[in-house]
């Protein structure tokens, strides 16, 4: 198969000669060798490489989650690199003032709480406001792009963990969900995205010719974000998703959690694809940094039969239910000092029900959203 990238360098590189060239990356934007995009763009004869912007995490992800991060100066190229993760999250005309097209390239996780697709959407808004256009380089879902999974975001819960209705696990490409976007919410960028070649829909990351690269410091490989757009869940809690750990967002626990007990009552759920083992780990960051944590490990055993959103859902009810009086929420002072859970769910509604002992409100919820967010969907898939 052949990304984005490199169809564009093979087959429109030179459509963009004398165009001044903006190029939105991070570590994961390379090519099949491992070659950077910024190296390669910076590198060709026929593109004029003038300006580099950063997601989250930024350029070389290495920021840790949360973090606004101050533009600079790349030591490589010499470039200036504009953060789009800082207090406006979006670029403003003096980032833009030396670019003709701004190109993206970016490894998303499937994932509706993951920011890079907004930090796109929000390069869209400025540069239609502009007149510029906006390139996406399109790459692989590496949960698959078949599986769609979750509620959508209610109005008077969107923030930049869930801008738009779309589903926790949203089984789109960065380009298909990039022109749903441009599409569906009146953005209408001049808008272009280069296909990749010969990627399947049913494929993960693992079974692609690619080798994988980690966008954050906690997206450590497939298993992690397939379980992500369920277990992303517990952030919104005081309970550590693995943070500090080898295995962040397969592991969940607390100091005053028991193992054992809650490993046995989430197995008894009998959940599709998923075994739950008892584990300590002792967090080196974030939450209970230094303690002992008791919680489970979630072992994938059928990732064709794993439901994530459905794992997260039932792994908080249990706990709130085993542990009424030590788990809570956490307001985000990010968000306005908003319940996090509330922007990660995009509704209050999970909160509330995981208070009264009673969550299948919720799970109904999602296979109502589930359908009709396909419909929309449906009209943006590139690949078969």
């Amino acid at each position: 198969m052949k990304l984005g990238l490199e169809v564009f360098l093979e087959k429109h590189a030179a459509l963009y000669r004398g165009k001044k060239i903006g190029l939105l990356t991070n570590v994961t934007g390379v090519n099949k060798q491992l070659v950077s995009s910024i190296d390669l763009f910076y590198e060709h004869k026929e593109i004029n490489l003038t300006t580099l912007f950063s997601p989250e995490h930024g350029l070389r992800g290495d920021v840790k989650e949360g973090k606004w991060i101050d533009s600079t100066i790349d030591p490589y190229t010499r470039l200036p690199v504009f953060s789009l993760y800082n207090k406006e999250k979006k670029p403003n005309t003096e980032m833009l003032a030396n670019v003709d097209v701004v190109f993206c390239d970016l490894q998303d996780i499937g994932s509706r709480y993951y920011t890079f697709i907004y930090s796109i959407a929000n390069m869209l808004k400025v540069c239609r406001a502009q007149g510029k256009q906006v390139v996406v380089l399109d790459r692989p879902n590496p949960i698959n792009g078949l599986e769609v999974e979750g509620n959508i975001v209610q109005d008077g819960f969107t923030s930049f963990v869930g801008e738009y209705p779309v589903a926790m696990r949203h089984g789109l490409t960065i380009g298909e969900i990039i022109t749903l976007f441009n599409e569906e919410y009146a953005i209408h960028c001049d808008l272009k995205v280069i296909q990749m070649e010969g990627w399947r829909r049913e494929r993960y990351f693992d079974e692609t010719e690619l080798l994988w690269v980690s966008p954050t410091p906690n997206t450590t490989n497939v298993e992690m974000c397939l379980l992500y757009p369920g277990t992303c869940l517990i952030e919104g809690t005081n309970l550590s998703e693995g943070r500090g750990t080898t295995k962040p967002f397969e592991i969940v626990g607390a100091p005053f959690m028991n193992g054992h007990k809650l490993a046995k009552e989430m197995n008894s759920r009998n959940l599709t694809g998923v075994i739950f083992r008892p584990t300590n780990f002792r967090p080196s960051i974030s939450k209970f940094a230094g303690e002992l944590c008791e919680g489970v490990q979630i072992h994938i055993i059928d990732r064709k039969n794993v439901r994530p959103v459905l794992i997260g859902v039932t792994l908080l009810s249990v706990i709130f239910t085993l542990y009424p009086r030590q788990a809570s929420f956490i307001r985000s002072s990010d968000f306005n000092n908003r319940y996090f859970l509330d922007l990660l769910a995009g509704t209050d509604e999970l909160r509330k029900q995981l208070l009264m002992n009673d969550i299948q409100p919720f799970i109904d919820r999602i296979k109502q959203d589930q359908e009709t967010f396909e419909k929309t969907r449906n009209k943006y898939l590139f690949y078969s």
